[in-house]
């Protein structure tokens, strides 16, 4: 909110605020660090009262900015028009978080001003984080065969047979032998690739199924497993050498458009070491 206060500065001196940033840096450093609820709620509500006071001012200056300050008037409004309710809604899932106890569905929940579409995305015991969840199909020779880049943060195993069947309708048959992560497993997603003519269906994890349930032996079910553990290292290089670790394109097209990017160069690259000279 400062920066589009400063720039509305630069457009038109008429427009009188003040910077709260030193004391809203203050009370986020006190919740921080602060003990228990009262002490956290009392910081919150100084700073939602300082949040908006400066929403305020950015109301106030665009009202004030007058018409003849151009091109450069125009796109100071339309920033204003994009991150005013943006910010209105932080500080209305603020309140209700924090202030009234009330449990937000991560769904409702705004955790990036500047990429709104980002999912809060949770797997297991390990830290917290923020984009979209990716899910792959490869092949036996490590080739990217199909990615879904989905919305919000769907299990693992809800998300088996749809992948599934998206492999089915693009190649016209099920594939004879698969391997999927442990957080695939269950016994409807066995059963349901059993039931569309999987003969040998590996999971890392066994979740209550039996080994002699998923494979013909247990052989197979060793070189299942192997061979899902080279698609991890296939997901560690995409993660490494082609960016897929953190998308740097703002906007959710593009977005799409970076992991995309990411999977087809590894996959023209991964090619030509598999192409025979």
């Amino acid at each position: 909110m400062v920066r589009l206060l400063q720039q509305a500065d630069a457009l038109s001196s008429a427009i009188a605020w003040h910077d709260h940033r030193r004391a809203a840096k203050k009370r986020a450093r006190a919740i921080e660090y602060s003990r228990g609820r009262p002490k956290r709620i009392k910081h919150y509500r100084t700073l939602l009262k300082i949040t908006r006071t400066t929403l305020s001012y950015l109301q106030q200056a665009s009202e004030q900015l007058p018409l003849t300050a151009g091109p450069g008037g125009e796109l100071w409004q339309a920033q204003h028009r994009h991150y005013r309710p943006l910010i209105k809604r932080i500080i209305a899932q603020t309140e209700r978080r924090v202030l009234a106890g009330e449990p937000v569905p991560a769904g409702e929940k705004l955790v990036s001003l500047f990429e709104p579409h980002a999912d809060i995305i949770v797997k297991g015991s390990r830290d917290v984080d923020y984009g979209h969840k990716l899910n792959l199909t490869t092949g036996r020779s490590g080739l990217i065969l199909d990615l879904v880049i989905e919305a919000g943060n769907p299990t693992d195993s809800e998300r088996f047979l749809p992948m599934l069947e998206r492999h089915i309708a693009f190649y016209g048959e099920p594939p004879r032998q698969a391997a999927a992560d442990g957080g695939y497993a269950s016994r409807e997603n066995l059963s349901g690739a059993k039931a569309r003519g999987i003969r040998d269906m590996a999971f890392h994890k066994k979740r209550g199924l039996s080994i002699e349930d998923m494979v013909s032996s247990r052989w197979v079910y060793r070189k299942l497993r192997n061979f899902r553990a080279g698609i991890e290292a296939g997901i560690s290089c995409l993660k490494r050498a082609y960016g897929l670790g953190r998308c740097t394109w703002r906007g959710l097209d593009h977005f799409k458009a970076y992991v995309w990017s990411s999977v087809v160069v590894y996959n023209l690259a991964l090619f030509a070491r598999l192409r025979p000279t």
